[in-house]
């Protein structure tokens, strides 16, 4: 123990101290830019995605365009053909393509609010289950048990009867919890058939303006009311895997598709927040990187200024892996200082921005993945430099 210190005590008298410090105040910043970027957008991305932030999802919904006189003197509708539903599965941004079956038949719906009956012609549209937003309970129909027709209606619509409808014609306003109570009755008719079912309404969706009703119960009246032809989707949904690319605006215009609501403007606003982090983080890399070769640079410099003395060393009989274990100690307690350092200042950062986020509906994520991202990029750093040394060691002075 004693000759290992009067060795490091011989070695670290030409080491600068002012270099170290160089190193480790750039090291700090670079590490505190990338990981600091990387919680702020975990933090911020979950104003467009309810999902995580990091694989995040979006659901267009998207139709034809409809122009000058529409059908009116052709009589063929706004629709999607096969090859053109099969070109937008071939995207590379496209995860998947649902499509949505509309009833093909005539649908008619009562309804008794406040001892006064309301009936309204109606539409009715299926999609496949897992382009839902909700999941009720009871989400099927069996034509042969009977039974209510389970229907999802989007929220607006409910907003639209409450404070529009509603309020013009005194009838009595109602809450999500309970419209499930409400008396509905379909009447669903064609190809000479006529009938009344009892519905009603288990879920409202956020993501789709429709009134929605389960698969199978839309095979059932299309095949029993209608002619049999089901006609082209004239809407589809798309789950994509990179919302906010440029391409996906550059697709639908080229191929005149409407997008359904300010689903592409928000896509936007998170795909060039992706791009910003990114930014952010290859600086805060190129800063670290740069730290690491002054680092290296200082190293070597170090190492020929003691050349005399290391050569006495390793002929006194210390090995390379002894002389060179002086310099892995001190290049790891920097980088750990310096991870430490940035650790600590991110989540200083993380608590000023948190109140802000908050105010607005925000909730922040947890640290952990950008500290394990912080930890993950000073190991690397620590095994180059560690690597670096004993080459330039072994290489400059190899033992007699």
């Amino acid at each position: 123990m004693k000759q290992q210190s009067a060795v490091w005590h011989l070695l670290r008298r030409n080491i600068s101290k002012a270099q170290l410090a160089g190193y480790a105040v750039a090291n700090l910043v670079g590490l505190c830019i990338v990981i600091s970027a990387i919680q702020l957008y975990r933090d911020v991305s979950s104003v467009w995605s309810a999902e995580d932030s990091f694989i995040s999802r979006d659901y267009l919904i998207i139709s034809k365009e409809v122009g000058g006189l529409g059908s009116l003197l052709t009589g063929k509708q706004a629709s999607f053909a096969p090859d053109e539903i099969k070109e937008l599965q071939d995207q590379p941004w496209v995860r998947r393509v649902g499509q949505f079956t509309a009833s093909n038949f005539g649908v008619a719906a009562s309804v008794e609010l406040g001892g006064r009956g309301v009936n309204t012609a109606m539409f009715l549209e299926s999609i496949p289950d897992e382009f839902f937003d909700v999941q009720p309970s009871g989400w099927h129909f069996n034509p042969q048990q009977g039974g209510a027709v389970p229907v999802i209606i989007s929220k607006e619509y409910l907003s639209l009867y409450n404070f529009g409808f509603a309020a013009s014609r005194g009838l009595p306003q109602i809450s999500e919890s309970m419209i499930g109570m409400v008396p509905l009755r379909l009447s669903v008719s064609g190809n000479g058939r006529q009938q009344w079912l009892p519905a009603k309404i288990v879920g409202f969706s956020s993501r789709l303006n429709t009134i929605a009703v389960p698969e199978d119960f839309m095979k059932w009246a299309n095949s029993t009311f209608a002619d049999g032809q089901q006609p082209e989707p004239s809407r589809l949904i798309i789950e994509t895997n990179s919302p906010g690319d440029p391409a996906i605006s550059e697709f639908m215009r080229s191929h005149h598709y409407e997008v359904a609501g300010d689903k592409v403007d928000n896509g936007r606003a998170a795909y060039f927040l992706a791009i910003i982090t990114a930014a952010v983080v290859a600086v805060g890399v190129i800063i670290s990187l740069l730290a690491f070769f002054i680092l290296l640079l200082s190293i070597y410099l170090l190492l020929q200024k003691n050349r005399d003395k290391l050569r006495q060393l390793m002929m006194l009989g210390y090995s390379p892996e002894a002389v060179s274990r002086h310099y892995y100690v001190t290049v790891a307690t920097i980088n750990g200082c310096v991870l430490i350092g940035a650790i600590v200042a991110m989540l200083i950062g993380k608590h000023l921005w948190s109140a802000p986020l908050e105010n607005i509906g925000v909730e922040s994520g947890a640290p952990w993945v950008a500290i394990a991202v912080g930890t993950a990029i000073m190991l690397l750093i620590t095994a180059g430099n560690i690597l670096a040394i004993s080459r330039n060691v072994r290489k400059n002075f190899p033992r007699p």
